[in-house]
């Protein structure tokens, strides 16, 4: 499996919470285990104690997507390290699930499960898989959508690094929005143009009244 892969579980984690809605869909532990995807060894590990644990790393990650949102490099990476310090990985190469048209092993790097708890070994996946992005990309590959007020994170991978929202229904919501102010504006300068015409032209009606001469 790709090291590139592992960049996901970061942002997944990230986005069971929406600050901005005030939404937090990591409630339960089941939810918790729904965030290792396919590997269910380690969602199986996972038990109520895990609930805070994956908080507080979900907070500090989404802090090192706000650096990089934000133009601050060296903290995102600082913060990043400090992941990976706290949580390291368990690198194996590893193929017995790959195999080629002969049934040899396509052997690949692999980031080991941490056997303790669950939230050791998803946070060093996580801190390893954005370690990976963000080396190999560039630190400006991480951001926050722009549609407010969703702020989820999301992994730049456009060829331009133009990405901006996280999703395409967030794109559309944010065009839509666009639009509609363009239009706004544009009628809110119309009508003060007619009215600015409207007032010149009655300042120009009340001149002539005045300088008319005075009947006998």
């Amino acid at each position: 499996m790709e090291l590139a892969y592992y960049s996901d579980y970061a942002v997944r984690l990230v986005n069971t919470e929406e600050p901005g809605r005030g939404k937090d869909s990591l409630t339960t532990v089941d939810t918790v285990r729904e965030l290792f995807g396919a590997s269910q060894d380690a969602a199986r590990r996972a038990t109520d104690a895990d609930l805070t644990r994956f908080r507080s790393v979900r907070g500090r990650l989404r802090a090192v997507f706000e650096a990089a949102d934000g133009g601050d490099e060296e903290l995102a990476v600082n913060l990043l390290n400090s992941l990976l310090l706290e949580f390291p990985v368990s690198p194996q190469v590893s193929g017995h699930d790959h195999r080629d048209d002969d049934g040899k092993p396509l052997w690949h790097m692999h980031l080991a499960d941490h056997p303790s708890n669950a939230t050791a070994g998803y946070a060093a996946i996580a801190a390893m898989g954005l370690a990976f992005h963000l080396t190999e990309y560039g630190v400006d590959r991480l951001g926050l959508c722009e549609a407010a007020p969703c702020r989820n994170a999301y992994l730049d991978t456009s060829t331009n690094r133009s990405r901006r929202y996280c999703s395409d229904r967030c794109a559309t919501r944010a065009n839509v929005a666009a639009y509609r102010a363009r239009k706004r504006l544009e009628a809110e300068e119309r009508t003060e143009r007619t009215d600015r015409t409207e007032r010149t032209g009655r300042t120009a009606e009340n001149a002539q009244d005045s300088t008319a001469p005075t009947e006998r």
